[in-house]
């Protein structure tokens, strides 16, 4: 799970502790299917996974006979991809340095990660081959937009603007396709869905997997205590009648082929 500040992109925006994430956020890759029978992997295809975090995706490109590559900026989860015996590799998503070898890029629930959004996409148009394609889900305008709202009103009450950490690029389908084209891209489809997403808890273990640029602007001794008071406003708006929570995702996915 490719990830970088938008204030700085050299800079981590999220630190990513592969046990913790497997245990909050394994639904990440377990709703991976429809974007993956998008791509439709081809035996003997070479294909890079951009933003692959622990390679549970990768995996499965890999099953459906495809030479795969996988490449995340965080050490931590590359290094549990490589223990499932992939080819994993630590890069920013911004800075790839791939030439005309691969038959595809996939990414999934990524690039609202990479804020730089024209250095990613020239990256993958250099990485692709010619007719090369692009296949992708990520959030979209609208993703999680109760839970910052709900963010932005407790940290601002605390003296900190709330989205001052804001970590992700939320983009409009017209937005991203805008991009694409720009990048030298054909967009062959897009659609941007609600896609509300069972939590294995509650929220606090989303919180605490995927929003530390938020709480880094708190002082360390408010941090807990804002985070109470976060899920404790968010529980009539996310969790349903048997106490399931629900996070309240919109996701765009698209695909693209570069044209030349």
């Amino acid at each position: 799970m490719e990830s970088r500040s938008t204030g700085n992109p050299s800079a981590p925006a999220q630190d990513w502790d592969p046990d913790q994430y497997a245990t909050n956020a394994r639904f990440v890759s377990d709703l991976g299917g429809a974007v993956l029978d998008l791509l439709a992997p081809r035996a003997g295809e070479r294909i890079l996974d951009l933003g692959c975090g622990d390679g549970a995706l990768t995996v499965e490109i890999k099953s459906r006979g495809a030479d795969v590559v996988g490449v995340d900026a965080s050490p931590d989860q590359i290094r549990e991809a490589k223990r499932r015996g992939l080819d994993a590799r630590v890069m920013d998503g911004h800075s790839l340095t791939f030439e005309g070898e691969f038959d595809a890029v996939f990414s999934n629930a990524a690039l609202h990660w990479m804020p730089e959004t024209a250095a990613v996409l020239a990256g993958v148009h250099r990485a692709l081959r010619p007719r090369g394609r692009f296949v992708a889900e990520m959030g979209g305008a609208g993703n999680v937009v109760k839970i910052l709202g709900v963010m932005d009103e407790v940290l601002s009450a605390r003296g900190y603007p709330g989205l001052q950490g804001h970590p992700w690029h939320f983009p409009s389908p017209k937005e991203y396709a805008e991009y694409l084209r720009a990048a030298g891209f054909e967009v062959t489809g897009i659609e941007h869905m609600p896609r509300p997403t069972r939590l294995p808890g509650d929220i606090g273990g989303w919180l605490d997997t995927f929003c530390e640029a938020f709480f880094r602007v708190l002082p360390e001794a408010e941090r807990r205590p804002a985070r109470s008071e976060i899920i404790l406003k968010l529980e009539p708006l996310l969790a349903d009648k048997d106490g399931v929570w629900w996070a309240d995702y919109m996701r765009l996915r698209f695909s693209a082929r570069r044209t030349a």
